[in-house]
């Protein structure tokens, strides 16, 4: 049977009976099953296209959350990484000040302004190493470590006496690294072989 679609209110012919419509009248081309089956099927696809994209949208949100929290968590860590660089440089001059008047402050010297500012400048480079600790900016230690291309940056080699190839032998300048990504390379000094 062919399957046809039917107005759902069909028009009177103006002039025609105006009183109330009889409810127990029927349409005069109800839809057949076949069209109901066909309009169900495409239904049915609608509804599970629509909850596909449904699903791919709350995974793509989900994703795009994800994404701006790290965003958000590594600028709260990181955010402070410029300053942390300029702030090493300072951390290098105060320990080489503090070990050139460690150099010239004797025990038996007579002036003890030496030894006090000594005393002060270590106290001070204790503190500031303290707070580096507290933000999670720590000094690199490498010496007798294996060489690091993503921690360490070759300026020499000096020969492996007691020390395997490959290993940090100097450093003669620090590397820090923030909360363990580097912000600055150690310089350093690796061991080689000998060659005669």
């Amino acid at each position: 049977s062919p399957c046809a679609f039917s107005t759902a209110a069909q028009q009177r012919s103006t002039g025609d009976e105006c009183g109330p419509e009889d409810p127990s009248e029927e349409p005069k081309h109800p839809l057949s099953d076949c069209a109901l089956e066909h309009r169900a099927i495409k239904l049915e696809e609608q509804v599970r296209d629509l909850t596909e994209r449904y699903r791919k949208a709350l995974a793509d949100s989900e994703n795009v959350r994800r994404r701006t929290q790290k965003f958000v968590e590594d600028a709260k860590l990181f955010g402070i990484q410029s300053f942390c660089r300029d702030l090493v440089e300072v951390a290098d001059i105060l320990e080489k000040t503090a070990e050139s008047a460690a150099g010239h402050a004797e025990p038996s010297d007579p002036n003890p302004t030496l030894k006090k500012i000594y005393e002060g400048l270590s106290l001070i480079e204790a503190k500031l190493q303290s707070v580096f600790a507290k933000h999670g900016l720590q000094k690199m230690n490498p010496v007798g470590g294996r060489y690091d291309p993503y921690d360490h940056e070759i300026i020499c080699h000096v020969p492996a006496e007691g020390m395997q190839p490959g290993t940090v032998a100097l450093v003669t300048q620090d590397g820090y690294k923030l909360h363990g990504r580097t912000i600055r390379h150690a310089l350093v000094g690796v061991a080689v072989e000998a060659q005669e």
